[in-house]
């Protein structure tokens, strides 16, 4: 009998949102303001990645020195400029919601583990619907130690009463997919803006079309043998 997993815990952007895509318009915008022009190589290079190491590879990127006080001015622009993103329009990224939707059915607990901060995660879940998740923990919540740091994962799977290696995680970035493995998480990847090749202890998919708690359960079955 196909079983479905003990909890499942969501990465945000880019995975269950497709706000990479708004989080590009305003990392553009401020690179301009500083005067510059934002590279691939650094856009790649923060993707997954919380508020202050974005701010260090930019002002980095730019040549500029990493004063705190302009990273800090930087970082609040930024802030206010994707909440008006997120505001206007949020789409969801392919079979996301129906996943959510068949976990709910099945009673699966679900946990939502993002470098995203606090304030602007909050604005994303008008959109997303909080009633989804039991647990959410924040970029700004987990004293420093951001993704790829295992930290985020652990906490998550700690608030919802789940070993982390009996838990099933949902990622998108080679950090986020980093910081699930290394809390011993069951990892499937749906690379959204970075490749990433399958591994021994991750899973690549294309798409969460098709996917629902049914298939987690199997991914879960088969990680832990």
């Amino acid at each position: 009998m196909t079983r479905v997993p003990e909890a499942v815990l969501w990465d945000m952007d880019g995975t269950l949102i497709d706000s990479e895509k708004l989080w590009d318009i305003g990392l553009h915008e401020l690179a301009e303001q500083l005067g510059g022009r934002l590279s691939q190589q650094t856009r790649d290079a923060v993707v997954g990645s919380n508020m202050e190491n974005t701010m260090l590879e930019i002002f980095g990127s730019l040549g500029l020195e990493p004063d705190p006080a302009a990273m800090d001015k930087a970082a609040a622009w930024l802030t206010e400029r994707t909440m008006e993103l997120f505001r206007l329009s949020l789409p969801w990224r392919p079979g996301a919601r129906e996943v959510l939707e068949s976990l709910r059915d099945n009673n699966v607990p679900m946990a939502l583990v993002t470098s995203t901060e606090r304030a602007l995660t909050e604005v994303a879940l008008d959109s997303i619907g909080r009633s989804f998740f039991a647990a959410t923990i924040c970029g700004d919540e987990v004293g420093g130690r951001n993704k790829p740091d295992p930290a985020p994962y652990l906490m998550a799977a700690d608030l919802l009463g789940v070993p982390a290696d009996r838990c099933v995680a949902i990622e998108d970035s080679p950090m986020g997919m980093q910081s699930a493995v290394a809390a011993g998480c069951t990892v499937l990847v749906v690379p959204a803006e970075v490749p990433i090749a399958p591994g021994e202890r991750w899973t690549v998919r294309n798409s969460l079309v098709g996917v629902d708690a049914f298939t987690l359960g199997a991914l879960s079955a088969v990680e832990l043998g």
